[in-house]
């Protein structure tokens, strides 16, 4: 297993941020994985776990203790049925089984990370959760000090939530399975509006597989949600913020803050989120609330294709992000009565 000491992490992070960790380890199997896990766990050590990085925000001074980069490799298709080890990178995973012909997370193309962060963040996009695929999450307990697999159910799914995010720090993700669907190289129904626009269809029919990963990808690129070096607007966490879910009466106050300042005429996005509770879209709150594409003149900005990522431009600190952050999360509160919550988890910092 690799190691590294005083090892920088931010070239490990989307955001191209954060400090140095104490020791860097790298682990290419499952046994690795545990025996690094076991051993700072033993000795009492903090242990910071990396995939692919496009989730987190490192506090400046870096992390004392141990960051376990997990590098494992494994992309098995039984039929339909596909397991990935969690340190596969997620988005050529998905175009892997695109070119197998099956459908299921063809509209989740082009998000960055790895494997093993989709059951913990219950990853979705243009209409698609891994939730809906994932059958077991195959786990190493730190409590327990064994390895589990857990079923659909025992993950405890909800948006932007699981059982895994519900205890952090307890359960480490080795692999994945799904359960994916042959449709003739067609696609999943497409479910989400813009998706169904651009391809041409109405919400509910099918496509060919490949035509819906690109369209997703073109539509993920033009707004700087695919990684590219040269392009700043990419040097992010995708969406900072998750949308609002609000219940009756909060919706109520809400759409009264709004027609207050913006007019009534105007009427905010709404989609039913279970029983008594309302979601409503954290880029439009931020859109209204003044900050706009683009916002900002410091070295962290907002991003200037879409007003829910927050960028570095290259020269920036978390410090700095973190900054803008709140100034975002205040001005809507301000001006909305809604307290935005970061995605991204933080690491020495809170916002």
């Amino acid at each position: 297993m690799q190691e590294l000491t005083d090892a920088p992490l931010a070239p490990l992070t989307t955001f191209r941020l954060g400090g140095p960790a104490t020791r860097l380890r790298t682990a290419t199997t499952d046994d690795e994985v545990i025996a690094a896990v076991r051993e700072a766990d033993a000795a009492g050590t903090p242990l910071l776990i990396i995939g692919g990085g496009s989730n987190l925000v490192i506090g400046d001074k870096g992390f004392e203790g141990t960051a376990l980069r997990i590098a494992t490799r494994g992309f098995t298709l039984d039929g339909t049925d596909l397991t990935l080890a969690a340190g596969e990178n997620w988005s050529d995973a998905v175009a892997r089984t695109v070119e197998a012909g099956l459908a299921g997370i063809e509209c989740l193309a082009g998000i960055p990370g790895s494997a093993g962060a989709t059951p913990i963040q219950n990853v979705g996009a243009y209409g698609q959760e891994v939730s809906s695929t994932i059958t077991e999450v195959v786990a190493y307990d730190r409590i327990a000090g064994e390895t589990v697999t857990l079923s659909n159910a025992e993950c405890a799914f909800s948006y932007r939530h699981s059982r895994f995010k519900e205890h952090p720090g307890r359960f480490v993700v080795l692999r994945v399975r799904f359960a994916l669907e042959d449709a003739g190289g067609l696609s999943a129904p497409i479910k989400y509006a813009e998706t169904a626009r651009t391809l041409g269809v109405e919400a509910g029919d099918r496509v060919p597989a490949a035509d819906a990963r690109e369209t997703v990808l073109k539509l993920r690129a033009g707004k700087g949600m695919v990684l590219d070096p040269e392009d700043h607007d990419t040097w992010s966490a995708g969406s900072f913020f998750t949308n609002p879910v609000l219940t009756e009466a909060q919706y109520a106050d809400f759409l009264t803050r709004v027609h207050e300042r913006l007019g009534a005429d105007v009427t905010p996005p709404a989609f039913p989120a279970g029983e008594g509770r309302v979601k409503t879209s954290a880029a439009w709150l931020i859109d209204r609330a003044g900050f706009t594409k683009g916002y900002g003149d410091g070295p962290a900005r907002i991003s200037t294709k879409h007003t829910l990522a927050l960028t570095n431009r290259g020269a920036a600190t978390t410090e700095d992000l973190l900054a803008l952050a709140r100034e975002v999360r205040e001005g809507v509160r301000a001006a909305f009565g809604v307290v935005l919550v970061n995605e991204p988890v933080t690491v020495g910092v809170t916002l």
